[in-house]
């Protein structure tokens, strides 16, 4: 089907960007789809970009304390990847069931819908605290860690992980407010989390005045204040009655009808999330067999390709919000429309990066690293991988658009098949078998993530999404 046309004048692009960014009410099953994508796209990008800036705030920090130091902050974020995908996993449930409530004109299940999200989340958050706290030296050495690293960051690992209620708030919340159409919140609360770890970091590490200072402890602490004033930030938006969804704590009560639900549609979320991850790991686990400088190359062009896509992860999340609304509200043709147009601005998008992959590679890949061994390979993986990113475009969209209307299992099924049943074998064949060596990866990703467009798109339209119940 082709995309809707967008006629959005040069005056009306900045003026929906600043409604984006202030939170301007919407109704987005109504009006230009163009111009809700754009609404919707803008503030979603911005608090995805602070999702990866607590890592790198802390690294900055903390690697002036040595690399123990480093070391300990690599095991715990590894640590806290179960924790993600665990939020991950439980958001897209909530997205969804708030959006299609949204969509029905049910603002008070909507409401409902988030609450049972945040009971869920706190207690799935109880048994990791435990575990984490108790046990964080013997997680740390599960996962390579020395004797002495494993005592030395006990305290950086218990802190982090014994506070993760504060992540899984994070991102529940902040998906109840993207599926309510609400997203500048929850860019907001981002925001203003990382502001506040930004400005701890260092006053709690090395000291300040009468503060003495905590070290590597005070970056964990840093973290988990800002965290948990971005999740105080999120609870009184919730409460004060000024955004479409709004929970009064007085008739909050548990519905175990609904939290079932919502396990259900985020159980496979998890499990989606987790192939992925393994799907990574497994080519880490190839690329190993090369040496110490193919991984570090495959890590530097992936930490580019993450910087780079955040908008095309924005555009996929306002894709799937838009699916979730127009379902509910018995649109599902224009929901199809919004997924289309998404897919081919994203596809317009990703063509624009894969162009600049192409032209100027090693001076990219030379901001991380002045090997020249690392920084040429690095260049390669880049170059490989953007011969496939116009029709990348189309599978992440399509396949974000799943989620939106809480089919969480087809999207689970197609990384499956992609990632596990072609990539791993092909990429193992291609690097070791016909000794390609580190490109013959590069090369299997980039043909799977074509694969993953034939797929995605080829599901998509057999149009089963519409009819599913949530």
């Amino acid at each position: 089907m082709p995309p809707e046309p967008a006629t959005v004048g040069h005056r009306s692009i900045w003026a929906d960007i600043r409604a984006g960014i202030v939170g301007e009410p919407r109704d987005y099953t109504a009006g230009s789809i163009g111009r809700a994508i754009l609404v919707l796209a803008v503030p979603m990008v911005l608090e995805m970009s602070m999702q990866s800036v607590f890592a790198v705030v802390d690294v900055f920090f903390v690697g002036k304390l040595g690399s123990d130091a480093v070391a300990v902050v690599g095991i715990a974020d590894s640590l806290l990847a179960l924790v993600f995908s665990v939020a991950i996993g439980l958001s897209m449930g909530t997205a969804a069931m708030v959006a299609r409530r949204i969509g029905e004109g049910d603002e008070k299940a909507a409401a409902h819908a988030s609450m049972q999200s945040i009971w869920l989340g706190l207690a799935v958050s109880v048994p990791i605290a435990i575990v984490g706290v108790v046990y964080a030296s013997d997680l740390m050495r599960l996962l390579g860690a020395s004797p002495e690293l494993a005592v030395y960051g006990r305290g950086f690992t218990a802190i982090i992980l014994g506070t993760n209620a504060t992540v899984l708030l994070l991102f529940l919340i902040n998906a109840s407010f993207r599926g309510a159409g609400d997203p500048a919140i929850a860019m907001r609360a981002l925001w203003l989390a990382n502001l506040i770890n930004i400005a701890l970091d260092p006053i709690l590490i090395f000291g300040w005045g009468p503060i003495p200072a905590m070290g590597l402890e005070g970056a964990a602490v840093a973290t988990a204040v800002g965290r948990g004033l971005g999740v105080l930030y999120q609870i009184w938006r919730l409460t004060n009655g000024r955004g479409r969804i709004h929970i009064d704590w007085s008739r909050a009560r548990v519905s175990l009808s609904v939290m079932g639900r919502l396990a259900r549609v985020s159980g496979i979320g998890i499990l989606q999330y987790l192939v992925s991850t393994a799907s990574f790991l497994a080519m880490m686990r190839i690329l190993a067999e090369f040496g110490d400088r193919a991984l570090a190359a495959y890590t530097i062009a992936v930490r580019l390709i993450i910087f780079i896509l955040l908008p095309a992860w924005g555009l996929g999340n306002a894709a799937a919000t838009l699916v979730g609304q127009n379902l509910g509200a018995g649109k599902p043709d224009r929901a199809e429309r919004s997924v289309w147009l998404t897919a081919f601005a994203n596809a317009g998008f990703l063509l624009a990066v894969a162009v600049v992959f192409v032209l100027v590679p090693e001076w990219l890949a030379g901001l991380f690293s002045p090997e020249p061994p690392v920084l040429e390979m690095a260049a390669a993986c880049l170059r490989i991988f953007s011969y496939s990113y116009v029709f990348w475009g189309f599978g992440m969209i399509t396949v974000m658009a799943f989620n939106g209307a809480g089919d969480t299992t087809t999207p689970t099924w197609i990384h499956f098949l992609v990632y596990w049943v072609a990539q791993i074998p092909l990429a193992y064949w291609l690097a070791l078998v016909l000794d390609h060596g580190p490109e013959g990866v590069f090369a299997a990703i980039a043909i799977c993530q074509g694969l993953l467009a034939v797929v995605g798109v080829a599901v998509f339209r057999r149009g089963t999404w519409k009819r599913r119940q949530i």
